[in-house]
């Protein structure tokens, strides 16, 4: 495949996401199959009929190629990080190196849909970046977020991938409520892969170093135990609200009177 064309728009930045997560993270990896299934049954009428798409943090853009092969649809990528940009596998979208802080007029209002997945964990002022995504964002548009779920499970896997934050709805909701946002749908899922983050918490209580951290909290390492986990991992009804690993929401701007979604 020939070398991803990244379009600077930005000056590449420092971000707080392991490099080496990008390592271990493929379109064969259970968990990214398992959340893409996941936006499928939650989202997908979403994405058949979405003007222009983007994802803001597309990293090395499974995601992007996911949507490009399942829906025949492009969608932009976003990102600062030039080390996953430059091993970005889409083939049909854009790929930019874009800081969207810096509101550059040809993006204002300009997608129906922006794809935020496991980027807002990492955020530390949450207020500012959703400000800065409502610019770029159609009147009727909808955000799409995926996060990691449940601060009970927050250890040194999130630590050294750079989280700040694991949610529960409660906490969505409120930094929706704080930023003009409802919540019009979602659902937690990874609820069979529970117990997998209770014992990964346990085991790498006492690592240190980051890089072995990430190897050892997301890599299956044997492809049997990858396909083995990845059956484990759909035996749960989509939506569900009971507990999850992570949590999958679509966000809208509020309206007067405007209610959260169920």
């Amino acid at each position: 495949m020939a070398p991803t064309t990244i379009e600077y728009l930005s000056r590449p930045k420092t971000v707080s996401m392991a490099d080496h997560w990008f390592e271990f993270a493929s379109l064969e990896h259970f968990w990214i199959e398992r959340r893409f299934r996941v936006l499928q049954k939650l989202a997908g009428e979403f994405i058949k009929t979405a003007g222009e798409m983007a994802e803001v943090g597309c990293g090395n853009g499974l995601l992007q190629t996911q949507i490009e092969t399942s829906y025949q649809r492009s969608v932009t990528g976003l990102d600062l990080n030039e080390y996953a940009l430059k091993r970005n596998q889409s083939n049909r979208s854009r790929v930019c190196c874009y800081d969207i802080l810096d509101k550059s007029p040809g993006f204002e209002r300009s997608f129906d849909v922006i794809f935020l997945f496991d980027v807002l964990e990492h955020i530390a002022n949450e207020d500012t970046f959703v400000d800065a995504l409502l610019f770029h964002l159609t009147t009727n548009g909808k955000i799409i977020v995926n996060l990691p779920a449940g601060p009970w499970a927050f250890s040194a896997y999130d630590r050294a991938a750079g989280h700040l934050r694991r949610y529960l709805i409660g906490s969505l909701r409120e930094t929706a409520r704080r930023t003009g946002l409802s919540v019009a749908a979602w659902t937690y899922w990874g609820l069979p892969m529970v117990p997998t983050l209770a014992i990964r918490k346990v085991w790498l209580a006492t690592q240190s170093d980051e890089n072995s951290v990430i190897r050892r909290g997301f890599d299956p390492g044997a492809p049997w135990l990858n396909r083995a986990l990845g059956f484990v991992s759909k035996l749960e009804p989509i939506p569900q609200k009971m507990l999850g690993t992570s949590l999958l929401a679509i966000l809208q701007r509020r309206t007067p009177g405007g209610e959260d979604g169920t």
